[in-house]
């Protein structure tokens, strides 16, 4: 079994030889580049600078060699980048503040102050001396004013004339054709591309959390005239990207909505069932008309577990982080709630407790138990429930992955109840 059949059965409800898994498929699933030096040194591999992929969360791209170690199955395509073969000419190398030698794509990008914060200008963001990521002023989305005439709204007549600048050119399609099929060609892995096929609509956009609730609550009808153009021009730009990638890829990225706060839904499940549902719907049925064989990812961070119903109303394939620790209901529901409908990719660790604070056996029995439940009878790849922080000890990360692919990934009996596949 090749590591993209592993990931395409799982993903498929049926059987694997063992759990599917991915480390910086996309850029919830990943590392710290702080952690990453960490992790290449206890897994015996020659030392490297990080490249940093993710500016703002500062996520390594990890190195083949990695994957090998930590027995992964995914690649990823983020626009054009991959870490499925070297590409020299795009990194550069940075040293942010004197803490951190790494490589980076544009370093005139990052302006180094006397104290040692790390400021990115043009992206309105800084990472202090003490920081392992960086951040803008009310973490880039400030409360708005609530008064129904002074919401920012964007101008819907000339909002179709945007859209069209953002399409791609014939030469953009070709350039991902031949980015994508190159990919294909490097690995037996399977491949995420992420980027230019988003679905462009969110909970966080158009202003931010803090504001584009209150628009939906205040004007739907705007909100729904929005979504029907931002549908138009994410159909408009499958019709030209997916027919070209679609033999290269096996996972693409549709959204990132993140729906949940620790403790409820950011908006009323009624609001993702009028205003958001309707358009996923058209945009899912689109990619499996256009590349029937590619499955469609939501990243949806939260106590989302209230919405699960209408996600697979909306036609995803595919539902990560699984954050089981938010919300009030545990692994075994969500698995529950989803199995046979909804493949599940994450949930395997606890990253804002166990792993930053647990012991290593702590982990261990974690990741065993969680995992067992969430990859029986298929329809999971494992991952953590976000990224890996900078303050995880290296011997974690590699009991977290061996303890994974150690777990029992089917049982005939329990796929056999759950019936049907993607």
């Amino acid at each position: 079994m090749t590591r993209r059949e592993r990931v395409l059965r799982g993903l498929s409800f049926q059987e694997t030889d063992r759990v599917p898994m991915d480390l910086a498929g996309m850029a919830s699933t990943g590392i710290s580049c702080f952690a990453y030096p960490r992790l290449v040194e206890a897994l015996g591999l020659p030392p490297r600078r990080p490249r940093v992929y993710d500016t703002m969360q500062m996520l390594a791209l990890p190195d083949l060699d990695v994957l090998d170690a930590l027995d992964c199955d995914v690649v990823t395509i983020n626009w054009d980048m991959t870490n499925a073969f070297d590409q020299p000419e795009q990194w550069h190398d940075f040293d942010f503040g004197g803490r951190l030698p790494a490589q980076v794509r544009r370093p005139d990008d990052y302006v180094v102050q006397a104290d040692g914060t790390v400021e990115q200008p043009r992206a309105g963001s800084r990472m202090p001396p003490a920081s392992f990521v960086f951040d803008s002023e009310h973490g880039g989305q400030p409360l708005g004013p609530l008064d129904d005439e002074e919401l920012p709204l964007y101008n819907l007549d000339a909002l179709p004339e945007t859209l069209e600048g953002y399409l791609p050119t014939a030469e953009a399609v070709t350039r991902s054709a031949e980015l994508c099929a190159r990919v294909r060609e490097a690995t037996d892995r399977a491949v995420f591309a992420t980027g230019p096929i988003g679905a462009g609509i969110s909970i966080m956009a158009h202003g931010g959390v803090g504001i584009f609730p209150v628009i939906c609550l205040l004007r739907p009808d705007y909100v729904a005239d929005y979504h029907e153009l931002m549908t138009e021009h994410f159909l408009q730009k499958a019709e030209l990207l997916l027919p070209a990638i679609a033999s290269s890829v096996d996972i693409v990225m549709l959204s990132a909505d993140d729906w949940g706060t620790q403790e409820s839904t950011i908006a009323s499940p009624r609001t993702f069932r009028e205003l958001f549902l309707p358009y996923y719907r058209r945009m899912n049925d689109a990619v499996h008309r256009l590349a029937p064989d590619v499955r469609t990812f939501l990243h949806c961070c939260g106590a989302v577990f209230d919405i699960i119903d209408d996600i697979i109303e909306a036609g995803f394939d595919i539902l990560n982080p699984v954050q089981w620790t938010a919300g009030g209901h545990s692994y075994e529901e969500w698995k529950k709630r989803c199995d046979g409908r909804l493949a599940l990719w994450g949930g395997g660790a606890n990253t804002q407790v166990t792993l930053p604070h647990g012991s290593l056996r702590e982990v261990e029995s974690e990741v065993a138990e969680v995992v067992s439940c969430l990859s029986e009878g298929g329809g999971y790849v494992f991952n953590s429930i976000h990224n890996l922080l900078a303050e995880v000890e290296p011997e974690k990360v590699i009991a977290l992955y061996r303890t994974a692919a150690e777990v029992a990934p089917w049982r005939a009996g329990h796929a056999a109840d759950a019936g049907g596949s993607m």
